[in-house]
């Protein structure tokens, strides 16, 4: 009995030092907590250096986080949400929902100078359409692609960033022609999907032609798969830059821990997870270089970004002639 008793008080020991842990909420998009994802490495990674429990929860793509945290605002649960981009900066930061950032100045490896002091980017890509190499007469340009009898699958902009990307990217490149590009576009379009997830696996089996993606996910095929058959099409009018950050949440009852886990994406520990787990360029380049196959990614000739203060107006805009023209 005796020892059983010092079992006991050892396993409440425990127990009670296991609840006064601090946990850290992080709310992020659902591709980037899967086993394949990044989030399962970085979560051991930072617990190695907090002593807390990290907890990511996936709440849809990056404009589905944005709509749940304005949803229940100061009484959100999260600490940092981690997801968003500069599409989205500006109307996130106007919920006032989010602390300012003050940490020190850090050299990123950007293809825009990074201004803000609420948001820290960790990583960045162009998006693209996907398409296997055996396509005959790739498109190279939205006219092209309107012209064509090809199929392409797309994400919804009200819930994803892929799919706010694109909604931003024929505005970028044609302006007030945008809504006649997309009723052009509107035959070649299977479906518009909630999330990237859903649209890129009907690519994978065969469900169209091309998908709307980044111009690095060939290099999941070529580095995880040994796949080169994937590639991208480069755009005549150029690509739209994605630029993905995570903010921490004023409300946070962890102010030091988020503020934290901000510094922490900046490190190798982390950034060095991006390019083979999130297949996009880390917003800081690791000590070892990018992974051997980024170097056979297309490049842009022309990079198109709305800035964050113009980035809600214009999406506004787009998104009333993109549901004109797909009658949606």
């Amino acid at each position: 009995m005796k020892y059983l008793a010092t079992g006991l008080m050892a396993l409440s020991a425990t127990a009670v030092s296991a609840q006064e842990k601090p946990v850290l909420n992080v709310y992020t998009y659902d591709s980037f907590v899967t086993e394949w994802g990044p989030g399962p490495a970085i979560e051991k990674a930072f617990e190695e250096t907090c002593a807390c429990d990290l907890v990511f929860t996936a709440a849809g793509d990056g404009a589905a986080l944005l709509a749940r945290l304005r949803l229940e605002g100061a009484r959100t649960k999260a600490d940092v949400v981690l997801g968003l981009d500069t599409n989205l900066t500006g109307a996130a930061a106007e919920t006032g929902l989010f602390a300012q950032y003050d940490g020190a100045a850090i050299a990123f490896d950007l293809p825009v100078e990074w201004e803000d002091d609420t948001f820290v980017p960790y990583d960045w890509g162009y998006f693209a359409f996907v398409h296997d190499r055996a396509l005959a007469d790739a498109p190279d340009s939205f006219r092209a692609l309107a012209d064509s009898d090809l199929k392409i699958v797309i994400q919804d902009p009200r819930s994803s960033t892929p799919g706010l990307g694109l909604l931003l990217w024929v505005k970028a490149a044609y302006g007030d022609g945008a809504e006649s590009i997309w009723a052009d576009l509107s035959d070649n379009i299977v479906t518009v999907t909630k999330g990237w997830s859903e649209a890129y696996g009907m690519f994978l089996e065969g469900e169209a032609d091309m998908v709307l993606s980044y111009t690095t996910s060939p290099a999941y095929h070529l580095i995880a798969e040994d796949d080169d058959s994937k590639t991208t099409a480069p755009f005549t009018e150029g690509h739209y830059l994605q630029i993905e950050v995570a903010g921490a949440v004023a409300s946070s009852d962890q102010p030091e821990l988020a503020r934290a886990f901000l510094d922490f994406m900046v490190t190798d520990a982390f950034q060095s997870v991006i390019p083979t787990t999130n297949w996009m360029y880390p917003a800081v380049t690791p000590e070892g270089g990018l992974p051997k196959g980024f170097d056979t990614l297309v490049t842009p000739e022309t990079a198109l970004l709305f800035p964050a203060g113009e980035a809600t107006e214009a999406r506004d805009t787009a998104l009333e002639e993109w549901l004109r023209a797909l009658g949606r």
